[in-house]
């Protein structure tokens, strides 16, 4: 016998809507849903962000090399509750973030400032490259982007 009338949504919400919301506890820092104990859930949260630094390191290697022992924590804490853009986007905004506070090492703030003349990037669509002539600034160093060439000159 088939009706047509639809099927009540299961407790806690829609499938989909269930699903958002252990996506969030495990990648944007939301609260875990219902139903999921806590420990595995904080297991598998920590794994996924020791992950998501390693793919960071892979496309940031100065950054991660300037921080040294200070990179797992610099990053889990900047990370903790912000949903990933991908490796190249979380290492460019929290470049970002560590030289708005200060915290930037120059090894670091060289890396960005190459990055920063070599692509445009305006922390919310994927970075794209410069056609137009550019220059940063960093301690004692000068980056520069032509012709899409780019160069780290140092003193």
């Amino acid at each position: 016998m088939s009706t047509d009338a639809p099927e009540p949504p299961a407790p806690g919400g829609t499938l989909a809507e269930r699903q958002a919301r252990l996506v969030a506890a495990l990648v944007a820092g939301g609260a875990p849903p219902p139903g999921f104990a806590p420990a595995p859930l904080a297991a598998a949260r920590a794994a996924l962000l020791r992950k998501r630094a390693g793919e960071v390191a892979r496309h940031w290697p100065l950054l991660t090399a300037a921080l040294g022992p200070h990179w797992p924590s610099a990053f889990l804490t900047w990370a903790a509750d912000r949903p990933t853009g991908g490796g190249l986007r979380d290492g460019w905004d929290l470049a970002r973030a560590l030289r708005d506070r200060a915290e930037l090492p120059p090894l670091g703030a060289e890396e960005l400032a190459v990055r920063e003349v070599s692509l445009r990037y305006d922390g919310r669509r994927a970075p794209r490259p410069r056609r137009s002539p550019a220059l940063a600034y960093v301690d004692g160093a000068v980056a520069i982007q032509l012709a899409g060439r780019t160069h780290l000159l140092r003193r």
